[in-house]
C-alpha cells in the first residue's frame, strides 16, 4: 500500500532524515518508535505533503508516485495525517471542524456516514457537537482531530504522537477507538512515545534514531525485545 524508498531531508545544514525505508501494507497497522529528534514526525510530514524531502526519494501509495505531491492531493490520495498537537480549528465547533474535514472530493458524497462513525466512534462528540472546540479538553481535542481526519475518508490514517499530553484513561480510551478503526480495515502508521500500548494494537514496528530506521519487527517481537525494553519501556510505564 504506501512504500517509501530512501527518503532524506535537510533543513538547512541539519539531517532530519537519511535514507529511510519502510512499507505499510493494506489494513496494516505499523508503529514508528524513537526518541524526540528521531526524525519521525519529519518522516509522517513526507509522507503527507507537508514537507518537500530531498531528491532521490520514493513514496508511492496504492502505487502510485506521491513524493512532491501537495498535501490536498495526498489526501485526494487516501491519507490523512493527525498531526502532533491536533491542528484543530479552535474558534469552530466540533460540527464545523468535521465538515471541514470532508472538504476532499473523495469525501463529499461519504460525509454523512463518515460523520456517523465519527460520533459513534466518539459519543462525546456527538453530544457536543455544537460546542466551540476551544473549551474542550485536551482527550477530546484529541478526538475532534481524529474525527476530522477520518471525514476525509482515508485508506491510511497516520498519527503524530495521539497519546501526547493525555491522562493515562484518556490514552487507554484513545487506543481502544483506534483499535476500532483498525477493525474497519484502515490502515495506520502511529508514532508514539507509549510503547506498549501502541505495540498492543500494532502489527509491526520500526525503531528510529538519529533519522535512520535502525530496525524493525513483529510488535510481539519488539515487546520481548529486551534492549527495546531498556531503550524505551522503562520511561513509559
Amino acid at each position: 500500500m504506501l512504500e517509501v524508498a530512501d527518503l532524506s531531508l535537510h533543513y538547512g545544514r541539519h539531517v532530519a532524515l537519511n535514507r529511510v525505508s519502510l512499507k505499510v501494507g493494506k489494513g496494516e497497522t505499523v508503529v514508528i518508535l524513537g526518541a524526540n529528534g528521531a526524525g519521525k514526525s519529519s518522516l509522517l510530514k513526507s509522507i503527507a505533503g507537508i514537507t518537500r524531502p530531498d531528491g532521490g526519494t520514493t513514496i508511492s501509495f496504492e502505487t502510485r508516485a506521491i513524493v512532491g505531491r501537495p498535501a490536498h492531493e495526498v489526501v485526494e490520495a487516501g491519507i490523512a495525517l493527525v498531526p502532533e498537537g491536533r491542528g484543530v480549528f479552535g474558534d469552530l465547533t466540533v460540527e464545523e471542524n468535521l465538515a471541514l474535514g470532508a472538504y476532499a472530493k473523495r469525501a463529499r458524497n461519504h460525509a454523512k456516514e463518515s460523520r456517523d462513525f465519527v460520533y459513534d466512534l466518539f459519543p462525546k462528540l456527538k453530544e457536543r457537537r455544537a460546542q466551540y472546540v476551544n473549551t474542550m479538553s485536551g482527550g477530546e481535542q484529541q478526538m475532534v482531530a481524529i474525527g476530522r481526519a477520518l471525514m476525509s475518508k482515508p485508506d491510511l490514517l497516520m498519527l503524530d504522537e495521539p497519546s501526547l499530553g493525555l491522562a493515562p484513561v484518556v490514552v487507554g480510551e484513545l487506543f481502544k477507538s483506534l483499535g476500532r478503526i483498525r477493525e474497519r480495515g484502515l490502515a495506520l502508521l502511529i508514532v508514539e512515545q507509549n510503547v506498549k500500548m501502541s505495540l498492543s494494537i500494532a502489527d509491526r514496528g520500526y525503531l528510529a534514531e538519529a533519522g535512520r530506521i535502525s530496525g524493525d519487527n513483529t510488535a510481539e517481537a519488539l515487546l520481548g525485545d529486551a534492549a527495546v525494553q531498556r531503550a524505551f519501556l522503562g520511561a513509559t510505564h
